[in-house]
């Protein structure tokens, strides 16, 4: 009897054990899928070209009057104590941190850097015409005519079959027709094109 209750014990915690174990694995591999979605998001964030307007806060470790908030000048340039004028429109993040350190490297012992773009406003886009919110409007990611044109609306007199992007490409202005009517019903998709900074939506 004794021997049975003893066995009886033994197999219970082989069976606790093997629970923990399945449960720290799944713990594991939880925490690898959060760990591998995070790098990819600041790997998609590395990726930003900074332009004019955009905001940026600078932080150098340890040396807090060499932190500051700045916004990227119509030149394309930021002013930073110690080094003044450092250029930053056409760099990702990553790219301006390299260069700032590099800069520090002549006052400062491994200067430790980081670039948080606080406020994107250079990409931007336009909507004007017969529309109820015309002016510029935040290009987020993957944002198509249709998208923009939903946030701006129409007024009664707009002619929905005659929209237009106009866009700058290697200096030349190209003119992109979008008939409303019928990509609403599913025609003609391929003129619900992805917005690009700078773009004009014209609704005549």
């Amino acid at each position: 009897m004794k021997r049975a209750i003893k066995l009886a014990c033994m197999a219970a915690c082989m069976t606790m054990v093997a629970w923990y174990a399945a449960s720290a694995r799944a713990q594991d591999s939880n925490l690898a899928n959060k760990t591998e979605a995070v790098e990819a998001k600041g790997a998609e964030a590395s990726d930003y070209v900074l332009g004019a307007d955009d905001d940026l806060h600078i932080t150098v470790w340890k040396e807090p009057d060499l932190t500051v908030t700045v916004p990227v000048r119509p030149d394309g340039k930021i002013s930073l104590p110690l080094i003044n004028d450092v250029p930053a429109a056409g760099l990702t993040p990553m790219q301006l941190r390299d260069s700032i350190t590099e800069k520090l490297k002549k006052y400062i012992a491994d200067p430790r850097v980081t670039v948080v773009v606080t406020a994107m406003h250079s990409r931007r886009i336009f909507v004007t015409g017969e529309v109820t919110h015309t002016g510029t409007q935040s290009l987020l990611p993957n944002m198509t005519i249709l998208q923009a044109l939903a946030a701006a609306g129409f007024t009664q007199f707009a002619n929905l079959k005659g929209i237009y992007v106009l866009r700058m490409e290697n200096g030349t202005q190209h003119k992109l027709p979008f008939n409303y009517r019928e990509v609403v019903k599913g025609r003609h998709p391929e003129q619900n094109i992805l917005l690009k900074a700078g773009d004009t939506v014209v609704v005549p």
